[in-house]
């Protein structure tokens, strides 16, 4: 985005906001959704932006680049301790879509709901990405249906059997009555602080 212009730089920051990894519609389309008196107006910014690789034509479809997505990763880590200097070396872009796949449609996100897990840090109001799938290892975190409620607790094994374990030791292991269902394994979490 070196070669933009502050204008060319604000259309594209809006295509992205207005039609983000979606094909883009024609320029008639774009031209009235972002109140362009004119589509040649939008052809020559859509074009310059080809020439950027910021837009690419598939399957003769225009998209947004998906590396501008996401977020930038910065390599350097972040001290929860004691302050320190951070190297700013940005490394590259990084979206939480690929990072865990969370436009396939076999990844959920819920939200979480309770203190249960809070001793591995999931924690009330976080949000917990799931991908589907009936099989679970041993010691993974799952979203589970046990005796037809959902809940979300490490998968663990006895010799009494399959059981559910919360991450909080005010909360009882969870063995089930009637049935036991893996819903999917989580794959991470995410947290909203502000």
């Amino acid at each position: 985005m070196k070669n933009l212009t502050v204008k060319q730089q604000i259309f594209f920051e809006k295509l992205k906001e207005n039609y983000s990894n979606r094909a883009l519609p024609s320029y008639d389309k774009i031209a009235s959704d972002m109140r362009f008196k004119s589509k040649n107006s939008v052809k020559q910014y859509i074009e310059v932006l080809k020439r950027e690789d910021l837009i690419q034509n598939i399957n003769n479809s225009l998209y947004i680049n998906q590396n501008q997505f996401g977020a930038n990763l910065i390599m350097s880590s972040v001290k929860a301790g004691f302050a320190g200097i951070m190297d700013d070396k940005i490394e590259k872009r990084v979206s939480l879509d690929d990072l865990f796949n969370i436009n396939s449609p076999s990844t959920f996100i819920f939200k979480v709901s309770g203190d249960s897990m809070q001793d591995i840090g999931i924690l009330d109001g976080d949000y917990v990405i799931v991908k589907k799938t009936s099989e679970a290892r041993i010691g993974d975190i799952v979203l589970a249906i046990i005796d037809n409620e959902f809940t979300l607790k490490t998968y663990r094994k006895d010799s009494k059997g399959v059981y559910l374990e919360p991450q909080n030791k005010s909360y009882p292991i969870l063995r089930p009555k009637f049935s036991l269902k893996i819903f999917g394994v989580a794959q991470g979490i995410t947290r909203k602080i502000i």
